[in-house]
C-alpha cells in the first residue's frame, strides 16, 4: 500500500491502506516522513501543536496560559488529524450499472485498535524532537536568539508568542539600549516600594531568567515576593514574567502530599512561571518537595490517576507571593526574596497622577504593552551577550552559583546595584533557623554541655504548676512540633538526631552514647570565638 504526495497545492496526501497489518505500515512511515503538520515527539510519544481556544486571561492575579499546547496523540486524536489532513483509502471491487466489477476507491478511517498499534511505538526516525514550548524568545545556548515564532530545530522549542514581537535587532544600537534601561528602570519599575536596592535588582534578575535559563543551563532558585501591607503591588510583579511568559495562579497547599500532585499536574502544563499567589499571610514555606524541586532538572513522579511515573524537565520559574512570609529549612538557601514595604497604611490609595505608569495593575493585562516590556528587555539582554556577558565574581548561591553569577553579570553590566545583598534578611525570616537557635541557646544556658538524654530533656521543657502559677522555665524557646505541641521522647530523640553538628548561630548540638551504651545523650556547645 501506498502513501502519495499532493498533485495541487491544496489538495490533501492520498494515503492507501489496506489490511490490519498493511495499514499499521503505512500509517507509521507516512508519519515518520511528515504526513501531519506541527507534530513532533516527545518523551518517545507523538504529540500534535494546536490553538488553545478560550485561554485569555482577564487580570494579574488570574492564569495566562500559552495560545497553544501540545496534545499527545491518541487513536481518537490521529483519526481526526487523518481526516483533516490525508485522503486515507482502500481499494474495493463492486459490480456497476452493467453487472461488470470494478475497482473503486473508498475513504476510510483506520480502526481504534489499529491506530493504537500505530501509536504503541517509541521510536520515531526523522521526526523532530520537541524539548519545550515557550511564551516568549529565549537566548540559545551560542548566544542567538530565538525570535521566530514556531518550531526552532536547534533548540527543540516551538515559539507560541502571547504577544507579537517585533524583530529585536542582533546588535541594538547605544540609543536603544539607553532607552530599554530608561523604561526598565525608569519607568516599569519605578514606583514599587522597594524595601532595599537587593530587592529591585533581585526582581530584575528574576524578569530576565526565563530568557535566559537556556543560556546559562542553570538552575533557578525559588521565588518570593512579599510585603508588609496588602495592595502594594506583589502581584503586579508576578505578573510581570507570568503575562509575558504564561503563568498558573495556584493555591498554598500546607500538605506534602497535595503539594506534590499540584507541582507535578502542572508540570504538564504548557506555562513558564508558576505562582502561588496570596499565601496566607505569616506562612512558613518549608517544604521538602519544594527544596527538591528547585534543585532537580527534572522531576519525576506518580502520574496523576495512572500507575506509571513521569519525568517532567523542570523549566519554570517558580514563585509565591504574600505578607509577612517566612521561609524554613532548606528553603532559607534556595529562595530569592523580593520585599515590598510602603510603610504606610492604604497603599492601594497612593496619589498615582506623578507615576511612571500610572494603573500599572491594569497597563500590564493589555498586549502590547508586554510587548513593550519584553522588546526593552530583550534588548538589555542582547547588550550584555554582544559585550562578553560578563559574569559576576564572588557571588555564589549553593546549587544556583551559576544562575547568581550569570544573573549578577548582567545587571552589573546595566549599572543595577544589590543584587542578592538581602541574604541575610532572607535567613532573618528563617522560622527554621530562628527556632533552633533560640533552642539551643536556652538549652545551652539552662544546662551548659551536660549530656542529657531525649526523656532528660523533654522532662526539663515541661512546664511546672497549673494554671495562673505554671511556670515554663524555657520562655517557650522549647522546640516544639508543627502543631505547636512539646514533642514525646521518642519524637524529641528524632529531631534531635536530625540536627547534630549543625550550627545554629553560634551553638551546634552534639550527640554520643551514654556511659552504658544503650542510648543516645545530647549536649549544646558554644563557640566563643
Amino acid at each position: 500500500m501506498t502513501t502519495t504526495n499532493n498533485t495541487t497545492p491544496d489538495a490533501p496526501v492520498r494515503v492507501q491502506v489496506g489490511t490490519g497489518p498493511e495499514t499499521i505500515r503505512v500509517v507509521k512511515n507516512a508519519l515518520r516522513n511528515g504526513l501531519l503538520p506541527d507534530t513532533y515527539v516527545s518523551a518517545g510519544d507523538l504529540v500534535h501543536m494546536e490553538t488553545v481556544s478560550g485561554g485569555l486571561s482577564g487580570g494579574v492575579d488570574e492564569d495566562s496560559p500559552l495560545p497553544v499546547a501540545a496534545s499527545r496523540l491518541t487513536s481518537a486524536g490521529l483519526a481526526g488529524l487523518l481526516a483533516e489532513h490525508a485522503y486515507v483509502y482502500r481499494l474495493r471491487t463492486r459490480k456497476n450499472a452493467a453487472g461488470d466489477p470494478e475497482v473503486v476507491e473508498e475513504e476510510v478511517t483506520p480502526p481504534r485498535d489499529i491506530l493504537s498499534s500505530v501509536l504503541a511505538g517509541k521510536t520515531w526516525p526523522k521526526v523532530a524532537a520537541l524539548r519545550g514550548i515557550i511564551g516568549a524568545p529565549v537566548l540559545r545556548r551560542d548566544g542567538t536568539l530565538l525570535q521566530r515564532p514556531g518550531y526552532d530545530a536547534a533548540t527543540g522549542l516551538y515559539l507560541a508568542s502571547k504577544v507579537a514581537l517585533q524583530p529585536v535587532p542582533d546588535r541594538p544600537t547605544p540609543e536603544q539600549v539607553r532607552k530599554a534601561r530608561e523604561f526598565l528602570l525608569g519607568r516599569f519599575l519605578r514606583d514599587f516600594p522597594w524595601s532595599t536596592a537587593a530587592d529591585r535588582a533581585n526582581y530584575v534578575a528574576l524578569l530576565a531568567t526565563p530568557i535566559l535559563r537556556h543560556f546559562t543551563r542553570s538552575l533557578t532558585p525559588f521565588a518570593l515576593i512579599d510585603a508588609t501591607m496588602p495592595a502594594s503591588g506583589k502581584s503586579i510583579l508576578t505578573a510581570g514574567p507570568g503575562m509575558l511568559y504564561g503563568q498558573r495562579m495556584m493555591p498554598w497547599a500546607d500538605n506534602e502530599d497535595e503539594l506534590r500532585k499540584s507541582i507535578t499536574a502542572v508540570l504538564a502544563e504548557q506555562v513558564g512561571v508558576v505562582i502561588w499567589d496570596n499565601v496566607p499571610e505569616g506562612t512558613v514555606i518549608d517544604s521538602a518537595n519544594l527544596a527538591l524541586l528547585v534543585t532537580a532538572g527534572v522531576w519525576s513522579d506518580r502520574q496523576l490517576g495512572a500507575s506509571r511515573n513521569v519525568a517532567a524537565v523542570n523549566d519554570r520559574l517558580w514563585m509565591a507571593t504574600g505578607n509577612n512570609l517566612q521561609v524554613g529549612g532548606d528553603m532559607a538557601s534556595r529562595t530569592v526574596r523580593v520585599h515590598l514595604d510602603p510603610n504606610m497604611p492604604r497603599p492601594d490609595q497612593r496619589d498615582q497622577s506623578g507615576f511612571g505608569i500610572p494603573h500599572l495593575d491594569q497597563w500590564i493585562t493589555v498586549p502590547a504593552n508586554q510587548l513593550t516590556v519584553l522588546w526593552h528587555l530583550l534588548v538589555l539582554v542582547l547588550d550584555w551577550t554582544n559585550n562578553g556577558a560578563p559574569r559576576a565574581s564572588g557571588v555564589s548561591m549553593r546549587q544556583f552559583t551559576p544562575w547568581a553569577n550569570a544573573l549578577g553579570g548582567f545587571l552589573a553590566h546595566h549599572g543595577i546595584d544589590g543584587f542578592l545583598t538581602n541574604v541575610a534578611a532572607v535567613s532573618g525570616i528563617d522560622e527554621d533557623e530562628t527556632r533552633w537557635r533560640g533552642f539551643l541557646t536556652c538549652w545551652h544556658d539552662r544546662h551548659g554541655s551536660h549530656p542529657m538524654t531525649a526523656a532528660e530533656l523533654r522532662r526539663d521543657g515541661e512546664p511546672q504548676g497549673f494554671g495562673a502559677e505554671q511556670v515554663d522555665a524555657w520562655d517557650g524557646q522549647f522546640i516544639t512540633t508543627h502543631n505547636g505541641r512539646l514533642p514525646n521522647p521518642l519524637a524529641l530523640g528524632r529531631l534531635l538526631t536530625g540536627q547534630v553538628g549543625r550550627w545554629r548561630g553560634d551553638h551546634v548540638l552534639r550527640s554520643a552514647k551514654s556511659e552504658r551504651g544503650d542510648r543516645n545523650v545530647f549536649w549544646v556547645e558554644r563557640h566563643d570565638g
